[in-house]
Parts: C-alpha cells; sequence; structure tokens
C-alpha cells in the first residue's frame, strides 16, 4: 500500500463510526484555550533531529534508515491509550500491507478524535506475520485486517511510528484551519468539496471536506512529497482537457 496507505481500511471504519461531534470554533477558533506544557495539539509540530517531527504526543521518524533518537514505538502508542488500540495488518489486494494501530477515542490535549498510526517494518517480515496472522478478516470491500499472533504482536510493538493520520471530533472550515495552522505553503482542490492544505514543513496534509470529516495527515517533512504528489497528479488529470473526439 502506497503513501496514501494512510487512509486505510481503518480510516473508513472510524468515518463510518458514530461519533460525538462537537462544533469547531469551541476547540479549533479564534479565542485560544489555555494550553499547557504536556498538552499536545493538532498544530503543536516540532521538528526534531534526524528528520522526524513531535506531533500529537508522538516521535514520528522517516520511514527509511534508522529510527531518530527517542522515536515512538507502537509500544509506546498502547502504553499511552491502552484499551483504546486496536494493533493489525491492513492491506488493500496485491499489496504487502502495513503495520497499524486505530485509537478510538484519542485525546490530544483538550482536541478528541480518532487515529490511524503506521509503523515502519520491512515487507518480508510484515508478509510473514500476515501468514501466521491469528485471525484474517475482510474491513469491508476487499481490505483485510490481519489480527497478529501474541509473538508477533511482541515484535511489532518494537516498530517505529512513521505516519499518524488524525480524524477530530470537531468540524473545521478555512477560517479555524488558517487561524490555527497558519498559512499553508500550498492549496491543492481534489473535487467540489474536497480541499488539501500542505504544510511541508511540518509533514502535514490537512485536508478539508465540506461534506465530510476532515483527515490530518502527518509524515516525516522529506517524505512530504510522497503526499504531495498524488495530490498534484490528481489535480492535473482533472484539468486536462477532454481528447477530441
Amino acid at each position: 500500500m502506497k503513501q496514501i496507505w494512510i487512509v486505510s481500511g481503518l480510516v473508513v471504519a472510524a468515518l463510518g463510526a458514530s461519533a460525538l461531534i462537537v462544533g469547531g470554533r469551541a476547540l479549533f477558533g479564534d479565542e485560544p484555550a489555555p494550553v499547557t506544557a504536556t498538552q499536545e495539539l493538532p498544530w503543536q509540530v516540532t521538528t526534531l533531529p534526524g528528520g522526524g517531527i513531535q506531533v500529537l504526543g508522538l516521535s514520528v521518524s522517516p520511514t527509511g534508515g534508522a529510527p531518530v533518537a527517542g522515536s515512538s514505538t507502537l509500544g509506546d502508542v498502547l502504553q499511552r491509550w491502552g484499551d483504546k488500540v486496536q494493533i493489525a495488518i491492513v492491506a488493500a489486494p496485491n499489496e504487502t500491507g502495513n503495520l497499524e494501530a486505530y485509537v478510538d477515542p484519542m485525546q490530544a490535549g483538550f482536541i478528541s478524535g480518532k487515529a490511524i498510526i503506521t509503523a515502519h517494518l520491512p515487507p518480508e517480515v510484515i508478509q510473514g506475520m500476515r501468514e501466521r496472522a491469528a485471525k484474517t478478516e475482510y474491513m469491508g470491500g476487499t481490505t483485510r485486517k490481519a489480527t497478529l499472533s501474541s509473538a508477533d504482536l511482541a515484535e511489532a510493538l518494537k516498530a517505529p511510528v512513521t505516519a499518524v493520520s488524525f480524524i477530530p471530533a470537531a468540524n473545521l472550515d478555512e477560517e479555524i484551519i488558517l487561524s490555527r495552522f497558519g498559512q499553508p505553503a500550498q492549496r491543492v482542490r481534489s473535487n467540489g468539496h474536497l480541499e488539501h492544505f500542505l504544510y511541508p514543513d511540518k509533514g502535514l496534509d490537512l485536508a478539508l471536506d465540506s461534506e465530510g470529516k476532515e483527515l490530518l495527515q502527518y509524515v516525516a517533512p522529506a517524505e512530504f512529497e510522497r503526499l504531495r504528489q498524488p495530490l498534484l497528479n490528481a489535480a492535473a488529470s482533472a484539468s486536462a482537457p477532454a481528447p477530441a473526439p
């Protein structure tokens, strides 16, 4: 599954699940709530030595090379959110799949939501874990979820976190985004109701959906093109003139 894998079957399940939706203005709006040093809010992104970022209480490492110093693991995710965490390998047809943790609910400072946290393991290791899975089931459509064996789960908990997708319970709008996250480096419209606010220096793609839920995707800044380029390609294809009959 490619980098857009962050929007996986687990995200689809999260978007389909019922949730308490509160007014975005009350949480994200112009009147800042008091912030303490322990809060990890979605717009608080710190660049780390080695190319990673700190966000939502997690240290996100680049996928390639050695994890950055102090990088978070799935074990850290489980320790922090406990029984709110589900860990599995999620795979589309003909793909090896990704090691993911689904956290519901996830509290980020005073912001609540759901999250998909992706961790890195070599493809051959993931394939072996799928073959030894305690259970494999369909998540809707053709996407499959493999529940790890106890032995493989212990190994998976050591895997470094390399991406985080966060679905806030609060609805956002353009004014809220610009107020909290600042001006994006680029804005890309996917269709009539979906627009991406791109912050390469933060490794953040914030998708504003006027007909659905917003999605915040975080990766190491050096890997941001894997989020941006598919959006640019799709936008270019959509704007290309139709071939002559």
